[in-house]
């Protein structure tokens, strides 16, 4: 099962990677998150000229997930046109540990390279939540 999670999440990424807007980047992401209502949530990078305003693969399907009602994610998949698979940035790290530590990360390329890593793995000296009591 977990190499059909795999793959189906690593498809959806390839498939939305092609909505991406890159005009000053030309580099398009897609990511695809699978959350614990075993629903697919899928984001692409969209860029905008002032920098700053620009938003991750990553960021965009998980804010996907939530605008949708889903609160835990437990996989995600990012493919790039990369000869390597691509980490996420340290924004995207700290956004991905803090809706699941452990999830799975699948990091892919479009020639088929896949690198598995946890959130956690990614990102090891996370900013951690306050625990209010």
């Amino acid at each position: 099962m977990k190499t059909a999670i795999k793959d189906e999440l690593i498809n959806e990424a390839k498939r939305v990677r092609q909505n991406a807007y890159a005009p000053y980047s030309k580099f398009k992401v897609g990511a695809a998150v699978l959350g614990e209502d075993s629903k697919i949530y899928t984001g692409c990078n969209v860029e905008n000229v002032a920098l700053g305003l620009s938003i991750c693969a990553e960021r965009s399907a998980i804010v996907h997930a939530f605008s949708e009602g889903c609160r835990h994610m437990t996989h995600i998949a990012i493919v790039t046109d990369h000869n390597t698979p691509c980490s996420p940035c340290g924004i995207c790290r700290q956004v991905l540990y803090e809706f699941n530590p452990d999830m799975i990360v699948y990091l892919a390329n479009l020639e088929g390279q896949v690198i598995e890593k946890t959130a956690k793995e990614l990102l090891p000296l996370a900013f951690e939540r306050l625990r209010l009591e």
